[in-house]
């Protein structure tokens, strides 16, 4: 059974919510809770939050569902562990609760009601786009550090190929990684020739990362950028480039913005990051689903999109002219997570 952090009391008559995540250990989805909690309580709304044990944990998140469609909630919040969720959200739909998903498009899409979430492809366009232009005309010899290397996820793939498309290469494979012709000339920035050096998966985790840099570098030394799928595997690569003596010549490039993440850019660890705003996606989705219960009008999507775009910025330490960026201050004030996460 789903453990509830805010459960309905009797008598209570304030509009109904539930916030499923996949975890409440990562920082991201820390993140979603603390911001719901808060636009709850500004609107009077009863949050009742729950989770999966772990990345994967389907049938937790299946009783929360059912959980909020026998408490009469009005809504459901969902970061989804798996497809095999869809059908108790069907049928919270077919009991009139309007289901929003958080971060990660269900599939199929139209399983939730709409999708708050980041638009990858153009986060990885920014730090494309910068390390492009970073790179003023040189030769560009690039790791690719992705999420997976046996399964195609949409996240992992409009990362890579936004990364790709800021830089001015075409990713080739619209519908998976590694499609891209391996050598040739990017367009970004001043342009100049590229050599794609390696492929490699990282779970988007740090060890993952630091194993697939390690790789990398066996396969070409002469690596200079280093596109990670997330923070976490940026800093593995960092660790594997400083072992190496690397770490210094080498553009590391990343997406999040979380409060570590931003501190790396700080540090140096970084050359650019571009910003995810989780806390905002959840914020969004509370105040949704309070207005739908009194009477407002339900979220609609713009033209050619299958979901509400939360927003990302890139952040550098180090700004060009001509690069729209954030500095380390600006994003401090608006990042996830903790320093210490």
């Amino acid at each position: 059974m789903a453990s509830l952090s805010a459960c309905a009391g009797r008598g209570d008559n304030r509009v109904g919510v539930s916030l499923i995540l996949k975890t409440q250990t990562n920082p991201y989805f820390v993140s979603m809770k603390q911001a719901a909690l808060a636009e709850a309580k500004k609107q009077n709304v009863r949050l009742s939050v729950a989770a999966g044990t772990a990345d994967g944990d389907t049938q937790t998140q299946i009783d929360a569902i059912d959980t909020a469609i026998a408490r009469g909630d009005k809504g459901i919040l969902v970061t989804s562990n798996g497809a095999a969720i869809n059908a108790a959200l069907r049928q919270a739909k077919s009991y009139g609760l309007f289901v929003i998903a958080l971060d990660t498009p269900l599939d199929p899409v139209n399983t939730a009601d709409i999708t708050y979430a980041t638009d990858n492809e153009q986060a990885g366009k920014l730090i494309g786009g910068y390390a492009a232009a970073k790179l003023d005309g040189k030769k560009a010899v690039i790791a690719m550090l992705d999420l997976y290397n046996d399964q195609v996820v949409s996240v992992d793939v409009n990362r890579d190929h936004g990364f790709l498309e800021g830089m001015g290469i075409n990713p080739g494979n619209t519908g998976q990684n590694a499609g891209e012709a391996k050598a040739g000339r990017y367009t970004g920035g001043k342009g100049g020739q590229y050599q794609i050096a390696c492929h490699q998966p990282t779970q988007g985790a740090v060890d993952g990362g630091r194993t697939a840099m390690e790789q990398c570098l066996s396969k070409n030394p002469q690596i200079n950028v280093v596109y990670t799928i997330n923070e976490p595997a940026g800093r593995g690569a960092y660790a594997a480039l400083t072992a190496d003596h690397r770490q210094k010549d080498v553009m590391v490039v990343s997406i999040d913005g979380s409060c570590q993440g931003i501190e790396n850019v700080r540090s140096g660890m970084f050359a650019a990051d571009a910003t995810q705003y989780p806390g905002k996606m959840a914020a969004l989705g509370v105040d949704a689903i309070a207005q739908i219960a009194h009477g407002g009008p339900k979220p609609t999507l713009p033209g050619g999109k299958d979901y509400l775009d939360t927003g990302t910025n890139l952040v550098t330490a180090s700004p060009i002219a001509g690069v729209k960026s954030q500095s380390v201050d600006e994003a401090a004030q608006a990042c996830w997570g903790g320093t210490g996460d």
